[in-house]
């Protein structure tokens, strides 16, 4: 699966407008769709939050009018790739103890890593991966 969605340019802690919000939605709907159609919805759940971060994190922070989502098969694992085209310092960072956000990419990393999958920044901070290992049944 590769799709690719176009957004308003935004500047600064401005929130972005519904309609490009809504596409992060839209994005999960047709991820969820794929991974069905390929038999691996025991993954759904999985990847539905890291679809959802990591969408979320281009979004709110790149500054891009593009953002693309990219799902694949790769040797025992599925790789979930998204990009905005925008090299950045891109990284996991704690956030405080009373932080309402800033959580997610931590998130994403700590859920790859358990399974045996892995989480990494790519092109200068212009894609945010990460690697799902898949079930016995799927491997097949």
């Amino acid at each position: 699966m590769n799709e690719q969605f176009m957004i308003a340019p935004r500047h600064g802690a401005v929130a972005p407008p519904p309609q490009d919000a809504s596409r992060v939605g839209i994005m999960r709907r047709i991820a969820a769709a794929r991974l069905r159609y390929c038999g691996l919805e025991a993954m759904t759940d999985d990847v539905m939050l890291v679809v959802s971060e990591l969408l979320t994190n281009a979004l709110l922070h790149s500054g891009t009018t593009e953002i693309g989502l990219k799902l694949t098969v790769e040797e025992g694992f599925l790789r979930i790739a998204v990009s905005d085209g925008v090299p950045s310092g891109i990284a996991p960072v704690p956030a405080g103890e009373e932080a309402e956000s800033g959580r997610g990419l931590i998130l994403v990393a700590a859920l790859a890593q358990h399974g045996g999958g892995a989480f990494g920044i790519s092109d200068g901070g212009a894609e945010a991966w990460c690697t799902l290992a898949l079930a016995r049944q799927e491997r097949s």
